[in-house]
């Protein structure tokens, strides 16, 4: 497997996250943001929306973090990570689509605002991301990980840009449940750290 991937993006590192968790080998392929790249034909056969990242699977072509987390968790039968059982899948499902939505226009946004400029309203996604960041700590008040008893593809959706909410000027001080989540979601095996961002105005993330 292949993974183009930028080190910046959150949505990059999610994929990358849950590659090495599951312990897939795969290649990282650098997609030179800053330069272009992922603006450029050969990157637009890819993924239309220019966006990182994309699993290239020996030609089978999967855009979007997501999509690229629960591809690898069916083609590995990892049912630990993605559960088969209804109601439990669809607490995962939940959660993806809260990654795709308030995570993405809260905590994420407010770092693309402080970290690359982006052109959107400071005040408001950063009430977004502790709006958010509300409920996951309520959430996690009575349980260890965020939508069922172990860990699964919500916690790696979540993490990254829970993880660096503060490079958003969100402050995590007064969410003690969710530092704890952060805490168990390094520990587990396989863990990737996601580098701190430097001010690269191009990254976009799918």
């Amino acid at each position: 497997m292949k993974l183009h991937h930028h080190p910046l993006s959150g949505h990059a590192h999610r994929a990358h996250l849950f590659l090495s968790l599951v312990g897939q080998a795969h290649e990282v392929s650098h997609v030179d943001l800053l330069a272009g790249a992922h603006k450029r034909p050969e990157f637009l056969r890819l993924n239309r929306f220019g966006q990182v990242p994309v699993l290239d699977d020996d030609g089978t072509i999967v855009a979007d973090s997501n999509a690229i987390m629960v591809y690898v968790a069916k083609k590995l039968g990892r049912t630990d990570w993605l559960p088969d059982d209804p109601a439990e899948a669809a607490a995962v499902q939940r959660w993806l689509s809260v990654a795709a939505g308030e995570l993405a226009h809260g905590p994420a946004a407010a770092r693309l605002v402080a970290v690359f400029g982006a052109k959107r309203d400071a005040e408001e996604v950063t009430a977004r991301a502790h709006a958010l960041l509300q409920v996951l700590d309520a959430e996690l008040a009575d349980r260890a990980w965020i939508a069922i008893a172990r860990p699964t593809l919500a916690d790696v959706a979540l993490y990254s840009y829970v993880g660096r909410a503060p490079e958003g000027h969100v402050d995590l001080a007064g969410y003690a449940n969710v530092n704890a989540w952060l805490r168990r979601v390094e520990a587990l095996p396989g863990f990737v750290p996601f580098p701190p961002a430097v001010a690269d105005p191009a990254t976009t993330a799918a």
